[in-house]
């Protein structure tokens, strides 16, 4: 005899530092719970196995949250804040609260689940290197913010120099870690030599994008382009057919390493006619780049999956 379960249990939670709130769909009210293990795992015990959790990622603290919920066999939605932001408008919402974005949030997933896809948590060794690729890349930015800052600054040069060379040393040492990251893994390891065989790959775009497709297994090349946001956005109307755009969809930082990887690859004798093709059509330097890193996304998402090396026949040129 087959044993129904009740309909899904679709619970909306708004992260903050200390607290979520906590709002279930179909029902106006909400509570409070600290963000706190203990908790956390307290109230999850009290959930039927079929609940269906959505919330944001915030920075880090959705991350406790989102893991005990996902150990505790529960399915697990994590949602770009800029979706939730649009589809709070287009509900006419006026008014943010924590109360009202656990609301918003249940009533999203429970309407928007079947287009969804359940967050599957990273393993300790790819929370790790991607770990490494954030703090590497806000350290960057602090970089270039200080050098412009500093330059206003000739009376300290010599202690403007110091701070300069130790961020570069700090810098120097999380490309260390990202190797050793790595290399503590056979089988990353080599794919990271196939992917970095590509010219214009590097350490940090090479990491990125095997830390990105050992966590889109089952992906294809298309679907992988379009988690980057390098895909182009078509904007047609009736008989207008608009300017394509890029999407933006994924990480930003990533689509930054791989426009770096595409200036790169252009000055090579491998991509540099690809890229001149590109600029003879009309494109602009950007665009054409841009045509060049999703060339090398593609490329090498198939040599991670076949653990082979690049070859400069690959690149077809018409």
């Amino acid at each position: 005899m087959t044993t129904l379960l009740p309909p899904p249990t679709f619970i909306g939670v708004d992260v903050a530092k200390d607290d979520v709130v906590v709002a279930t769909y179909g029902n106006a009210t909400s509570h409070v719970l600290e963000n706190q293990r203990p908790a956390l795992k307290a109230w999850l015990k009290t959930l039927s196995p079929n609940t269906c959790i959505g919330l944001e990622s915030t920075g880090g603290y959705h991350e406790l949250l989102a893991t005990l919920a996902h150990q505790a066999g529960l399915t697990v939605y994590l949602l770009n804040p800029k979706d939730v932001r649009h589809y709070a408008h287009a509900l006419g919402k006026r008014a943010k609260t924590d109360h009202v974005d656990a609301l918003l949030l249940a009533r999203f997933i429970a309407h928007e689940h079947a287009g969804l896809h359940p967050w599957q948590p990273p393993t300790p060794a790819q929370r790790h290197l991607d770990t490494l690729l954030k703090r590497r890349a806000t350290l960057v930015k602090a970089q270039g913010m200080m050098r412009q800052t500093l330059a206003y600054l000739p009376t300290l040069k010599t202690e403007s120099g110091s701070a300069m060379a130790a961020l570069n040393a700090l810098l120097k040492a999380i490309d260390g870690e990202i190797e050793e990251a790595l290399a503590a893994q056979a089988a990353i390891h080599a794919k990271a030599r196939c992917v970095r065989s590509i010219p214009g790959i590097g350490l940090l775009s090479g990491a990125a994008l095997v830390n990105l497709f050992s966590r889109l297994p089952s992906a294809r090349a298309d679907a992988v382009v379009a988690f980057t946001g390098l895909d182009p956005r078509p904007c047609d109307s009736g008989r207008k057919r608009g300017t394509r755009r890029l999407s933006k969809r994924g990480p930003g930082e990533l689509r930054r390493l791989l426009f770096n990887a595409a200036m790169s690859a252009a000055k090579t004798k491998v991509w540099r006619p690809l890229y001149e093709r590109e600029r003879a059509k009309g494109l602009p330097t950007t665009a054409a780049l841009i045509c060049i890193a999703r060339r090398l996304v593609r490329i090498a998402f198939s040599l991670f999956r076949k653990n082979a090396l690049f070859d400069p026949n690959m690149i077809k040129i018409a």
